[in-house]
């Protein structure tokens, strides 16, 4: 599974034209699920996320997790995340879980958020979606985890 965590002022999806979410400060969270991930690094995203410290204290050193800073996170799922371009001019998603395996894990990931933090907000999976966004920084970061690097330490 990849992250791709963007801090923002705010963020907003919309879908045939009519907004579905948005949100204020907080993280916009691109999330993708490999073809070979499970259940398994969920909760270890979930808690990487919620505590990541990447808002600035009082000194301007980022040293703020979401919860100390009370902001949003809008969660959007992202399958180009896993696209190879090192050939040809096309990118292929052959690492890029198919929807019937990613779909219940996107859905298993914003419910463990939602259980220890309820300021989140969804895309709509599978859907042609236009993401608006003020990257606020910018701040942008990579958090991965599968199967295969589960076993590395935190």
């Amino acid at each position: 599974m990849r992250l791709l965590i963007q801090r923002v002022s705010s963020a907003s999806v919309t879908v045939d034209h009519k907004q579905i979410s948005a949100i204020g400060p907080g993280f916009l969270v691109f999330f993708a699920v490999e073809k070979i991930d499970n259940e398994e690094p969920i909760s270890f995203l979930a808690d990487k996320l919620l505590n990541l410290r990447i808002f600035e204290d009082d000194q301007g050193k980022m040293n703020r997790s979401i919860f100390d800073t009370n902001g949003e996170i809008l969660i959007v799922s992202q399958f180009t995340l896993y696209a190879d371009c090192s050939k040809g001019r096309r990118p292929t998603f052959i690492h890029s879980a198919p929807a019937t395996v990613a779909e219940p894990l996107y859905d298993s990931f914003v419910q463990t958020v939602k259980e220890k933090y309820p300021r989140v907000q969804t895309g709509q999976f599978q859907a042609l979606m236009q993401v608006a966004l003020v990257n606020d920084g910018p701040l942008t970061f990579l958090l991965e985890r599968s199967p295969a690097n589960s076993a590395l330490p935190h």
